[in-house]
């Protein structure tokens, strides 16, 4: 699967402090320590209704993880999947009268074309779960040899109430587990299963639906199985950061966790678990069975500039739940037609200690509201006509750029 284009960012002079990002499975802010190689995998869309501003907010948060690390001259090795076969996709497809194929085909197109607008750098491997389905079938295989699959009629499980471990990641008891799980497309109830958490790996063919010919039979991947897959192909164990939505941790990510665990005999499947928190609009978090969406392809064809909406999204520090407004993008666009003021003119002040001010504030946390804040008051200055400094507009505009992503040219 093809990515979308991206810029690489412009070296900046100096660098700066270790980052560190809040690791929900040990429940605190830890610092990152990747090697030359930064590793980090991001579950990407089901892509039969894309791209809202939910899945914006996500993207652009571990976007600048991305940025941070190679600000930090680390090399970044960034793996995002695509699940472009599961029940949501068919059941729209179903209901729109459209062939999946093409739905999910349409839908990823207007997702990349809204990820290059957003200045997103793209990942390194962009793979659908239609073609890693060789790759799903090797490492459950792998699974069936640990003695961690069984068979429910003629689909197939994981026993992921019995693996060791379990549970960590999320953080979650065991009532709550159940509760989510069902909320978030597992089947608890479903006789025949051993534990009511072990998952689906493997989907026996339903009529009028996609499947493949596979050892495993004639069928199509469960969900988590999918991203565990990916991972381990492109990543392998131990890699720096697994990230999403908050809603991801459980079941998604625990799953993921406990198959890759068990599946290599190592203990760690990511060094840290990172989620972005939800947004809301219209006092629910934004879902597609609401129906209560801001799409980011109808703000652009509305005239909003791709660097507003994103100044937009960075205003909110990405791991709490937030309320979009209207007045989100008013603020943004007042906050950019303040920085272009300050960039345009013939001199301002230093650009170094902005540099090294948000630096850290990045560092700590991905505290982007608190890095635009700093450029806030380096702009007033600047139209104020305090500093002197020629190099400065355009040193800060590179700065913006390669560490923020903001483009405002």
């Amino acid at each position: 699967m093809e990515s979308w284009p991206g810029r690489e960012p412009v070296a900046l002079p100096g660098t700066g402090p270790a980052l560190r990002l809040f690791d929900t499975a040990r429940g605190a802010v830890h610092a990152t320590e990747p090697g030359p190689v930064a590793r980090m995998y991001v579950c990407g869309i089901t892509p039969y209704d894309a791209t809202h501003l939910g899945h914006a907010a996500t993207y652009v948060a571990f976007d600048l993880v991305n940025r941070v690390w190679r600000d930090l001259g680390h090399e970044v090795h960034y793996v995002q999947n695509v699940t472009d076969v599961d029940d949501p996709l068919l059941e729209r497809a179903m209901a729109t009268g459209q062939d999946w194929r093409e739905l999910a085909r349409a839908e990823t197109e207007l997702f990349a074309a809204d990820m290059a607008a957003l200045n997103v750098l793209p990942p390194r491997d962009y793979i659908g779960a239609v073609e890693s389905i060789p790759s799903v079938v090797a490492w459950i295989e792998r699974l069936r040899s640990a003695g961690a699959v069984y068979q429910v009629d003629s689909d197939l499980y994981f026993t992921a109430g019995e693996s060791s471990g379990f549970g960590t990641v999320a953080r979650l008891d065991q009532q709550r587990m159940w509760t989510v799980f069902a909320e978030r497309g597992g089947d608890p109830g479903r006789p025949g299963k051993r534990t009511p958490l072990d998952c689906l790996l493997w989907q026996a063919e339903r009529p009028d639906e996609p499947a493949w010919d596979t050892p495993l039979g004639h069928g199509r991947p469960g969900w988590h199985i999918e991203c565990t897959a990916i991972a381990l192909e492109h990543l392998g164990m131990g890699f720096d950061v697994q990230g999403g939505g908050s809603d991801l941790a459980f079941p998604h990510h625990e799953m993921c966790s406990a198959q890759a665990r068990t599946a290599t005999g190592q203990a760690a499947f990511a060094r840290h678990f990172v989620h972005a928190g939800m947004v809301g609009y219209g006092g629910h978090k934004m879902s597609k069975s609401r129906g209560n969406l801001v799409f980011v392809s109808r703000l652009r064809q509305s005239g909003v500039s791709p660097g507003v909406i994103r100044l937009a999204l960075l205003a909110h520090h990405y791991r709490g739940d937030w309320e979009w407004m209207p007045a989100d993008l008013e603020r943004a666009a007042e906050r950019a037609a303040r920085w272009r003021a300050g960039l345009a003119v013939a001199a301002g002040p230093p650009a170094e200690p902005l540099l090294a001010a948000v630096r850290e504030r990045l560092a700590d946390d991905l505290d982007a509201p608190s890095a635009l804040h700093l450029v806030d008051e380096w702009a007033r200055a600047a139209s104020l006509g305090e500093g002197g400094d020629p190099t400065a507009p355009g040193r800060v505009a590179t700065l913006l750029d390669t560490l923020l992503g903001v483009d405002l040219s």
